[in-house]
């Protein structure tokens, strides 16, 4: 049984006083949530630089949409796989858990390096934290076997008003090599439900959006219990042409259910032409080196610590080791900003523009990279993992056999 399948299940009894005080201090809260220092039972042993193996956990959906020649069944697959994705992400830990745990925060340098294996062939990660100030996590996931290649990165901003309110500030891009497509995936606003009863889960909220450079649009709306549709973690979707969002008889595929449960993706005539369940779709198991073989910056080698003090329910041990990391981490940034110079990441670049997706998220209503709130653009640079040393030298042949 992995670390996290052991974390505690919501609020215990005997903590309910804690929380009361907890909610308490969210709520008179100036500023980034993020930033606050949670109990330790609500505290969850994974960094958020793990969150981004939650894009590729079924392989067989990533790489789907490049072995469909028609593009408008290819943008659907694209639709598709993005709907599957949204249980992992935003459910997955309350299923295994009991609740929604507050995840650790990532420190600059930190990284997740993973792979799956199956039929599919080889699907590798690298996730790394380029940011802290503000706190934005990079990714780079690809299918060499299929030519699939997804990258993005991410920030929170978290606020408290009735409920902890989540804005994800970023997007996601979806490169399939075969037809040489891009598609610029937006991210879902989320709040925090069961707040009150110590059960914390994530609902989502408003709309996404999926742009594709083939010149189809889908947007995913959300809504939960008590809303438009009554329902828990419900979507609707509709997918058409750039620039056609408005007009009903130009929408191609539409998308009903919940991204929990089952949804189905039906065509212009209403006929149904694909379904999804959550429950049955089969997962691919994420292979990580043993912490033993990590690099020092690994998350689950560098959490190590801060992890058993949690697991264990010692919040004062929980407090020490989390502060090692964090005056290290003080450290290191004084010292950089004494001798003038900056972190340098290690897999990940800054970009001044990134000109064909900046046109495409203009197709997203207000759409902006908002590069004010994520310090930058940030992508993967093949040139610096293609030269990376060990323990990332088999990471480095992947890329130099399969990328151009």
């Amino acid at each position: 049984m992995s670390g996290a399948e052991q974390e505690g299940a919501a609020v215990p009894a005997q903590s309910k006083g804690s929380w009361s005080s907890f909610l308490k201090s969210i709520a008179t809260f100036n500023g980034d949530l993020a930033s606050m220092t949670a109990p330790a039972f609500i505290l969850s042993t994974t960094s958020l630089t793990e969150f981004s193996a939650y894009w590729a956990e079924m392989p067989r959906l990533l790489v789907a949409p490049a072995n469909e020649p028609d593009p408008q069944k290819r943008a659907m697959l694209v639709l598709k796989w993005f709907l599957s994705t949204l249980k992992q992400q935003y459910a997955s830990r309350n299923e295994k858990l009991g609740s929604e745990k507050k995840p650790l925060n990532p420190f600059l340098g930190e990284l997740f390096l993973g792979k799956w294996e199956d039929a599919e062939g080889e699907t590798q990660l690298v996730s790394e934290q380029v940011s802290h100030h503000p706190p934005v996590t990079a990714y780079s996931i690809w299918n060499n076997k299929h030519g699939v290649r997804l990258q993005g990165y991410n920030a929170q901003k978290a606020s408290f008003s009735r409920t902890i309110n989540v804005k994800q500030v970023g997007h996601a891009v979806l490169h399939l090599d075969k037809y040489n497509e891009d598609y610029v995936i937006t991210l879902p606003s989320l709040h925090i439900e069961g707040l009150i009863t110590g059960s914390p889960y994530v609902e989502l909220n408003k709309s996404s959006y999926i742009v594709g450079s083939n010149g189809f649009t889908s947007r995913i709306d959300y809504s939960g219990k008590g809303w438009v549709s009554g329902s828990k973690n419900s979507l609707s979707a509709i997918m058409y042409p750039h620039g056609k969002e408005k007009d009903k008889h130009a929408v191609i595929y539409t998308a009903e259910g919940s991204w929990t449960d089952k949804f189905t993706i039906k065509d212009a005539k209403k006929s149904t032409v694909d379904t999804y369940d959550a429950k049955k779709e089969p997962k691919t198991p994420l292979k990580v080196a043993p912490i033993e073989e990590q690099d020092p910056l690994e998350s689950r080698r560098a959490w190590k610590r801060v992890a058993d003090a949690i697991l264990k329910g010692d919040l004062n041990q929980t407090s020490g080791e989390k502060t090692v990391i964090e005056e290290h981490q003080r450290a290191l940034r004084k010292r950089e900003a004494s001798e003038k110079r900056q972190w340098e990441r290690r897999f990940f670049t800054q970009a001044a523009k990134l000109p064909e997706i900046e046109k495409l998220i203009r197709e997203v209503p207000y759409g902006s990279l908002e590069t004010d709130q994520t310090n930058g653009i940030w992508i993967f640079d093949q040139e610096k993992a293609r030269n990376a040393k060990p323990p990332f030298s088999a990471l480095s042949e992947q890329l130099k056999n399969g990328w151009n």
